[in-house]
Parts: C-alpha cells; structure tokens; sequence
C-alpha cells in the first residue's frame, strides 16, 4: 500500500492543477446543492421500540388528526408590579394577546383562565400552544404570531417570555470554529517556524470541512438530519484535517531536508506519514460508522456524518497538500521566522530535545510512572461513578434568554415538574368496562408517590357531562390520557424513579381491567431514550473495538500493543467523563464555560464520547508507536526503541493533540449545551489521552514488557495481512531504484 500511496503523492505534486481544480470544482458543486437543495435541521430525538414512543404510536393511530410530535409553545405572562392578571384589566389583555395566535399550523391555545395555569399568588399564568407540525416546519407566520402575542401583551403592561420549541433553533458554529483555527494557526506556526508551512494545513482542513459540512446540507434537504450532525462533522472534519495534514507535511520537510527531490519527497511523505493518516482515518471511521449498530437513528446520523467529513481530511490530505506543496515550491522548506530559528538553534548544547529528556527521565522511572498515572486516572474517573443522563431541555439555555426565563418563571410559581409532565396513556381496547378501567388507573396513580404534585384526570369526578365526554371518548377512539405533574423536574432523579413507579405499579392494571397503561411526554421518552443508549452500549463497545484491534494488529505486527492501545483509551473515556460530570452535573468550575446552572449530562455522550474519542486515541497510537516500531524491526532494543520513536513523532503528536484540544475547546465555549457538553468532553479526553496516556503510560508500560510487546502468535501471523505502515517496502523500493542509477550513470 506504501508504493501505491507513493505514487498518489507523488502525481498529485507533478498534476497540481488538475487536483486543485477537481477538489474546488467538489467545493462549488457542494456549495451549490447547499444553497439550493437544503431543508432544515431537527432538535428532536426521536426513538422507536421504547413505551414512550408505542404510546404516541397508539394515539396517532387511533386518532389520525391528533398530533404527537408536533411543536409546542409556552407563553409565560407576568402581571405587572402591585397588579394580579385575574384584573379584568389584565385578563382581557392576556385573552387579546392569545387571540392573534392563528397562523395555519396552531392546532390549540389553552387558556390560562380555564385550565388552571394561573399562580396561586395570581402574578404569573401560561399558556400552551400545540401545532400541528413538528418544529422543523414550522415558518415564519407561526413565529411572527407568537411575537404579535408577545407585543400585544406588552403593549398593555404585561411582561411575556416565550419557552418550547415552536421557534426552531440553529447550532452556530463559526465563532467555535474561528476559536480553533486561531489556536491551529499559532502552533503551526511555532510548529513548522514559518508562516507559509503553517497556513497548508489550515487551508486543507477549511476546504475539506467546507466540502463535508454543504454535502450534509445538501443532504438535510432529502433526508431529516439532527441539528448537532452539520455541528459534529465540521468539529471533527477541523480537527483531524489539520492533523493529518500536520503530520504528512512534517515527514515531507523532513524528507526534502535529507535531500529528496521534491516530487519524490512528496511521495516518500504520502507513502509513510499517509500511510499512518490512513489507518489513523480507519480507526476514526469505523468508530463513528460503528454507531449505526446501535440502530438509534440520530446516533447513526450524526456517526455517518462525521465519518464522512474524517473521510474527506483523508483523501485532501494524501491529495490536495501534496498539490500545495507543489505550488510552494521551495518556499516551504526554506525561509522561516527568525525568532523561531533562534530557538532551535539554542535548543541545548547536547543537541537534545525536550521530548527526548521527557522519555530519558519516563524511562529511569518507568513503573513510578505508571503509578502515578493510574492512580491520577483513578481519581479524575471517580465522578463517573454518580453520573446521570438526560434529554436537554431549557433549563440550560444561557440565562436571560427567553426560553430559560420561561422555563425558570414556570419552575417557580408552578413546580419544577410543571416543564415536564407525564402524560399516562391508557388504552381501553381490551377493557370490558373502559370507564371504570380509566378510574382505575386514576386511583392507582393517586397512591404511586409522594413526589406527585397534581394529577388531572380525562374526566371530572363528579361531573356527569365531563364523565359522559370521557364515555364518548372511549367509544370512539379507545384511549384516554391522564396527566401526572411530578413535584420534581424533567431532569431529576426523582422524576426517573417516579416514572419507574408507575410503570411497575400499572403492571397489574391488565388483569384487573383489561386496560394497559403507557407513561409517555417528553421527560418520559427522555428516560427511556438513555436507558436504551446504555443497554445498547456494551454491544458497540465490543464490535466497534474488535475491529478496530484487529486493525491495529495488522499494522503493527502484535497483539499486545493493541491492546494495550485499547486499555489506554479506557483510561482517556473515563477521565473525560468524570471531568464531564464534575463540570456539568456537580458544577465545579462551570462558570468558565459560561454555565450557571448544573444538570444532568446529554444522554447521548456517553455513546458518542466513545466513538470519536476511541478514533482519535488510535490516532495518536498509531502515529507515536509507528516510529518506535519502526526502529525496532530495524534493530533497536525495545527500550532504545520507544525512546527513538518517541523522539522523532512525540513533539509531532504533541502538536496535533494541542490543536484538536485548541478546536474542540473553541465549541465547548458555544452557547449550544449539546455541542459545548461535546466539545468538553473530547478537550478533556484529547488532553488525557495524548500527554497522560500516550506519553506518559504508553512509554512506561512499553519499556516494562520489552520484547514481549512485539509478540503476536505465530499462528496468528499468516491470517493477518502486512500492511507495512512504516514504509519500509517502499524506502527499499527507492534505494534499490537510486542505487541501479547510480551504476547506470557515465563514469
């Protein structure tokens, strides 16, 4: 494979043009179907095969106009200072405000008046606004009636927050993205000692992101995409494209600096350094592609697309640097900043580097090193241990705004379980006696908890014209609902528990009743949404790893430093959970991130964390034991080994892991709690596994075992395909190729 990279580096530096032209032409052409063929993005998490879910599937088909997904609105009035909103006064106000809601998606108003959601102080009401389209469709006219609500109510003195999800919100990236490529840009600089070198690997990695993230646009026109998908791929396709490029370009200076013509030295860089990139990609790939094993659709989704745009940084990088570098010409080897040169040429009277004392001093004291690694790993992954999943709801939104003043405003007039109700399905079908079915249930609730705030039944007790609608009801469509306000919020334990009460007490309702009772609304499919994401994760560990072990078994010729590589990368997902939980749920040091409050952490980061973080340790592992391995099949002992390839790629990877900490932290400061709790956690993850994992405990363990690193069963050799990562097929090719012009050349 070496050779066949050789000659794809080497062509894309003689045929620059045509390379630079073909990957812009795929630049307009994405461009193009963004602007033209793109639809819009969903916050929605949407799960089949879960109660919650079987429930909604019961109501749409038993009443088709019914609609279970669509958006919702709340609109928080607040009476002004000294007045109370049940003033005549101010409930005409309210009723007028409510009234220019009537854009052709509102399926509902309630009104507050009516329905009971007024404070008891009499200062604060809400109103709920149901539409019949989920929130990606909804349009301007339905958002601009809201805000002639809105100003009509505030015309007359009355304050208005508006909370839900009726107003589709979009996941900016580009101050995240400005973030990273600023810090990209300084260690590049610092990096390569110039300024031209520095820009080449910035300028694939934009290119290729933009190629990736208006090819996922293009997409969301066809096909419903998460919002956090576009967001995820242009985080990772930034991150890894300028460490892929990073490392080709080191190999390529250093090839042109050992005197390589510069089309051959182009070709020596993508035989080895890509060769790395490549199996590097794979392992970023199949973690994220593995997420489709889960068969949770936003996970597949959001895996694809980053698979996708690591793929794009792949192929730029073995392609369009290369073409680059041909239009550089010399200039990228040559020049550079003074103050930069000065360094290195003060770097030390024994000509050392700090990479090569920081390996001399690991390996004088290798097993303190370990120690200490693993206790401090230990210690950073205890949090782990009170870790809590859930959806993300308003009450993370940056504070003043007006989804979280909204949330905030009902929270402490109605209870924190008024943001999230449960809504208990009841389906009658079976039932001989639907009305008694329905009581029952009722009267099974009313004993489930103490952390029940109010119940509100499909029918009033006592009320003969309310008990017959119910009777009507259920002749005709089967099924009644009952909602259940928990005393606690969406995202509590206690509202966790509470749902699995119910659960477990309405297990006996069939046989009483013939009924059966589902627990739905958003804080139930929450729940059941990271409950299903934590049974599923077991399974896309061990598929997604083996794969990738077997990987790492083929490129470097042993079993136990695969493993090793998969025990280190443990040790990075657990730091970066704890740190995750730490910061987000017990709120050590949110503030820096611009947090106020602390919540449980995304569900889904559990499950992704692992996907893209256990691609990226692989990353790192391949392209810091590639050079150790290749000093040992060359003849060094397995301890002068690790300290030679350490030396030549450890300020390498120190750099890329510099930079894709640099990126990531740059979406962790976003105002997005989804992309910044993502961003967080692979900084952490990055951080721990490059400088604690990979430098410190990688070295240590490997100088430890010695020669019984390298060892793989001599049974297992033949089945295993030599993919020669180092190069070293392809260097023989070459010399044996100098040395036959060498004699072919006149005397």
């Amino acid at each position: 494979m070496a050779w066949h990279l050789f000659r794809l580096g080497r062509w894309s530096f003689v045929h620059r043009k045509v390379v630079a032209l073909v990957w812009l032409a795929l630049l307009v052409l994405g461009g193009t179907g963004a602007l033209t063929l793109s639809g819009q993005t969903s916050d929605n998490f949407d799960l089949k095969g879960v109660e919650s879910t079987e429930a909604f599937a019961l109501i749409k088909d038993r009443s088709p106009q019914a609609s279970t997904d669509g958006a919702t609105a709340q609109i928080v009035f607040k009476a002004p200072d000294g007045e109370k909103l049940t003033s005549d006064e101010n409930k005409a106000a309210v009723a007028d405000a409510l009234s220019k809601l009537t854009s052709t998606h509102v399926a509902s108003v309630s009104d507050p008046f009516t329905t009971g959601t007024v404070s008891k102080s009499g200062t604060v009401a809400f109103s709920s606004v149901s539409y019949t389209v989920p929130a990606v469709d909804i349009t301007t006219s339905d958002t601009a009636a809201l805000e002639q609500a809105r100003d009509t109510a505030e015309d007359a003195g009355i304050a208005v927050a508006i909370g839900g999800d009726a107003e589709p919100t979009t996941t900016a990236v580009g101050s995240a993205e400005a973030i990273g490529v600023v810090i990209a840009f300084v260690v590049l600089v610092i990096t390569f000692g110039s300024l031209l070198a520095a820009g080449m690997p910035l300028l694939t990695a934009i290119l290729g992101v933009g190629i990736g993230i208006t090819a996922i646009t293009t997409l969301s026109g066809f096909v419903q995409l998460s919002s956090v998908t576009p967001a995820l791929g242009s985080m990772l396709g930034l991150a890894v494209g300028i460490d892929y490029a990073l490392f080709i370009m080191s190999r390529y200076r250093s090839e042109v600096r050992k005197g390589r013509p510069m089309a051959e030295a182009a070709g020596v860089a993508v035989g080895t350094a890509g060769s790395a990139v490549v199996f590097a990609g794979l392992t970023v790939i199949i973690a994220l592609a593995g997420l489709s094993v889960t068969g949770i659709g936003f996970l597949t989704q959001m895996g694809l697309g980053g698979a996708f745009t690591v793929a794009i940084a792949v192929l730029i990088a073995l392609t369009l640097l290369p073409a680059l570098l041909g239009f550089a010409g010399e200039r990228v080897t040559s020049g550079g900043l003074r103050f930069l040169k000065k360094r290195e040429e003060a770097r030390g009277e024994d000509g050392r580097t700090n990479g090569q004392r920081w390996i001399e001093l690991v390996s004088r004291f290798k097993v303190p090193a370990v120690i200490v690694g693993v206790l401090t790993a230990v210690v950073l992954s205890l949090p782990v241990a009170s870790m809590q999943l859930a959806l993300p709801d308003n009450s993370t939104a940056p504070a003043g705004s007006d989804s979280r003043v909204a949330f905030d405003t009902i929270s402490d007039n109605f209870g924190a379980g008024s943001n999230g109700p449960l809504v208990i399905v009841v389906d009658t079908k079976g039932a001989d006696d639907p009305v008694a079915a329905v009581d029952a249930a009722v009267e099974k609730l009313s004993k489930v908890s103490d952390d029940v705030a109010a119940i509100v039944p499909p029918a009033t007790p006592g009320d003969a014209a309310s008990e017959a609608a119910l009777e009507k009801q259920l002749e005709a469509v089967q099924f009644a609902t009952i909602t259940v306000v928990p005393n606690s919020g969406p995202s509590d334990v206690d509202t966790k528990d509470l749902v699995t009460t119910i659960r477990e007490d309405m297990k006996t309702l069939p046989a009483e009743t013939g009924a059966r009772a589902l627990v739905t609304g958003t804080t139930a499919v929450g729940i059941d949404i990271s409950q299903k994401l934590l049974d599923v994760f077991p399974l896309y560990l061990v598929i997604v790893v083996g794969l990738a072990v077997f990987l790492l078994i083929a490129v470097f010729r042993s079993l136990w430093v695969p493993i090793k590589a998969a025990i280190g990368f443990v040790i990075s997902l657990g730091i970066a959970l704890g740190a995750t939980v730490a910061v987000f749920q017990w709120g050590w040091l949110n503030n820096l991130l611009g947090l106020d409050v602390t919540s449980p952490v995304i569900f889904i980061l559990p499950l992704l964390l692992t996907g893209i973080l256990f691609g990226l340790a692989m990353d790192y592992e391949v392209f810091l034991v590639t050079r150790m391995r290749e000093a040992y099949v060359h003849g060094a002992t397995a301890k002068d080994a690790v300290i030679e390839g350490f030396r030549h790629s450890s300020r390498v990877v120190a750099a890329a892991a510099v930079i894709m900490m640099g990126v990531f932290a740059g979406f962790a400061l976003g105002h997005d709690v989804i992309i910044k709790t993502i961003g967080f956690a692979l900084t952490i993850g990055v951080l721990a596994d490059a400088f604690l994992v990979r430098m410190l405990l990688v070295p240590a363990v490997m100088m430890i075992v010695g020669d019984r690193m390298w060892w793989m069963p001599k049974w297992f050799g033949p089945i295993t395909p030599n993919l020669d990562i180092e190069g070293e097929s392809l260097l023989k090719k070459l010399a044996d190729e100098h040395a036959r012009e060498r004699e072919a050349a006149p005397a």
